[in-house]
């Protein structure tokens, strides 16, 4: 859902595992393992929570592999590469932190 418009990751999908979480307040997330590994290095204010919160897996739970992976065309956004999912994930999480409106 974090990379799925970058040309690069585009080439090689293939490559990697994903895998779904249930992250924060029960929203669901679906990530390669190269984007689970790097969420932790994300400002936490960027999903509505306190500046030098720790964010990342360790707080998620693990719901499946996924093994069928398909290229599927989503909506993203130009500026980020953010797949809308992706974002409307963030913006689920701003809410619930009481942060500010979704994106």
């Amino acid at each position: 859902m974090e990379c799925g418009a970058d040309e690069s990751e585009l080439d090689h999908y293939l490559t990697h595992e994903y895998s779904e979480f249930k992250a924060y307040f029960g929203y669901h997330l679906v990530l390669c393992d190269f984007c689970v590994a790097d969420f932790a290095s994300y400002d936490p204010s960027y999903f509505g929570f306190s500046k030098g919160s720790a964010i990342g897996c360790s707080d998620w739970t693990f719901v499946r592999q996924l093994t069928d992976i398909k290229l599927r065309p989503e909506p993203y956004c130009p500026s980020c590469a953010h797949l809308v999912s992706f974002l409307n994930f963030v913006g689920r999480c701003r809410q619930s932190n009481d942060k500010g409106p979704a994106l």
